[in-house]
């Protein structure tokens, strides 16, 4: 199943804020105005106001004063760098610049996992820096899941083999063996000989 926000091709057809949204190489931007007629000179920020221009109006950018304010003005509000102090915006949308900023802050283990997508969405006007920590919190509950259920089936798997090993023993029975088998180095695995925890409760 695709990712409804993986990066989209960058082609005439793409509406500005898509494009603003995601991350794209200057080598990118340079083959695009290329092939639409637009100039290829100038830095990344000065080709990336040239292509969100053109995807706006169908026009290429004209060289007057006035618009190379307005595209100025532009830049500031759509190209803005996240950093830890920065603000979650509403309505987050997952976009090539925030997997950037956290994959720099987290590790390249980092994904958009459907509960941080959610916190995200829930906690507008948190700084990023609490986003971080969010995550953080998320992965320590999910492992503590995970050693939960580990814990369960090591218990339940026990306690199986205790009956299957000991027809006519007791429930009680069982749980005195399995935390007697628990003080043991080694594995959580049943064997006949702890059934000598039962001598100590007599």
């Amino acid at each position: 199943m695709n990712d409804v926000n993986e990066r989209p091709d960058l082609n005439k057809d793409l509406d500005e804020k898509t494009f603003r949204n995601f991350y794209y190489l200057k080598e990118e931007l340079v083959d695009f105005c290329r092939a639409n007629g637009l100039a290829t000179s100038g830095g990344k920020l000065e080709l990336a106001d040239r292509i969100a221009y053109f995807l706006a109006t169908g026009d290429v950018a004209k060289s007057s004063a006035g618009h190379a304010k307005t595209v100025t003005r532009k830049k500031t509000l759509n190209t803005e760098v996240i950093t830890g102090s920065s603000l979650i915006e509403q309505n987050f949308v997952c976009s090539q610049k925030h997997r950037a900023f956290f994959t720099e802050k987290i590790g390249k283990g980092f994904s958009f996992n459907v509960a941080f997508q959610n916190w995200l969405k829930n906690n507008a006007g948190k700084t990023y820096d609490d986003a971080v920590a969010a995550y953080c919190e998320i992965l320590e509950e999910k492992k503590k899941g995970v050693a939960a259920i580990d814990r369960q089936f090591e218990y339940n798997t026990y306690i199986r083999d205790f009956f299957n090993s000991n027809q006519g023993k007791t429930l009680v029975d069982a749980i005195a063996c399995w935390k007697y088998k628990k003080r043991l180095s080694g594995h959580n695995r049943y064997e006949d000989s702890d059934l000598v925890a039962l001598d100590f409760d007599r």
